[in-house]
């Protein structure tokens, strides 16, 4: 059995690599330096040669509230690409099963909380990553047509904010814990004495460890074929301010954090109902204190090896 990560040298797909590596299957990390997935020509080469019986989409153009105010059209244009280049290339060689991971920000701004699976296409999209959003919607869609159409068991799994080991850490286009992780990993190393961060600090948000994603995938993968995409989180938020101020205790940081509010919030929360991963016997569970300790541990050592995405 051949399986394929797109994405697989990412934040989300190596862990994903590695969880299915330890049930023993042979697979293919799939990044640029093998395939680039904007390619359709290319992609559908690739994937005649290969014909993976499963493949898991982790490969995306992501980033943060900056990155994605910054891009729309970059964040839209090339994810549909990525996402509608992969589906393709797998119907025409009848893969199996196909996983797309999406977001948790296919759901409304306003949307009730927890956020349950029903709610997407309920009400407008935060703006600041609205493009973005699109994209992975129009992926949730172009699955269930797959499934309606040709009988594919492909699925869609919408993981809540993802951190871990081979996160992105550039501020200029990182999400916000791994972008806490640098700032006060930094600030502690200088002695700085104050950290300004983005925004007022009282959104919720919740997170999910990469390595809680790819259990995730690999249980609810092996035994979910219906229509209907599936939320994977935590079920817990916490403000991005308590978020903060933990991340400076981990990483050893003494000094002050200030707040620039004229910089954007975002939506003003975001955790998943979870129930349904539940029911499928899949539960989270690494905590969010062990996993930003290994996490600045992680980025601690890889840094000083020149191994971090800056």
């Amino acid at each position: 059995m051949t399986i394929v990560v797109a994405g697989g040298t990412g934040l989300a797909g190596s862990a994903i690599t590695r969880a299915y590596q330890d049930t023993g299957a042979s697979v293919i990390a799939l990044n640029r330096s093998v395939v680039d997935l904007l390619d359709r020509e290319s992609t559908n080469a690739f994937f005649k040669a290969t014909k993976p019986s499963l493949v898991v989409d982790a490969a995306a153009r992501v980033g943060g509230i900056g990155a994605n105010n910054a891009h729309p059209v970059e964040f839209l244009s090339d994810n549909l690409r990525i996402q509608t280049n992969l589906m393709e290339a797998c119907h025409l060689v009848d893969v199996e099963k196909f996983i797309f991971l999406g977001s948790s920000c296919i759901y409304p701004r306003d949307c009730a909380q927890p956020i349950k699976e029903e709610y997407l296409l309920s009400g407008p999209l935060e703006e600041t990553n609205s493009a973005y959003a699109i994209a992975k919607i129009a992926g949730v869609e172009l699955v269930k047509s797959y499934q309606k159409e040709f009988g594919r068991q492909w699925i869609s799994l919408m993981p809540t904010n993802l951190y871990g080991p081979k996160d992105n850490f550039n501020l200029q286009n990182s999400h916000v814990l791994p972008a806490l992780i640098r700032r006060f990993v930094e600030a502690t190393e200088t002695g700085a004495e104050i950290v300004s961060l983005w925004g007022s600090g009282t959104p919720r948000r919740e997170f999910l460890h990469v390595d809680d994603l790819a259990s995730a995938v690999v249980k609810i993968g092996d035994t979910y074929n219906s229509v209907g995409h599936i939320n994977v989180g935590t079920g817990e938020d916490l403000p991005i301010k308590d978020l903060a101020m933990l991340v400076a205790e981990l990483a050893g940081f003494n000094g002050e954090i200030s707040w620039d509010s004229s910089k954007p919030d975002g939506t003003p929360r975001k955790v998943l109902e979870i129930s349904r991963a539940q029911r499928l016997g899949w539960e989270p569970k690494i905590s969010l204190k062990e996993g930003i300790s290994s996490t600045i541990s992680w980025y601690k050592d890889a840094n000083k090896k020149g191994l971090v995405r800056l």
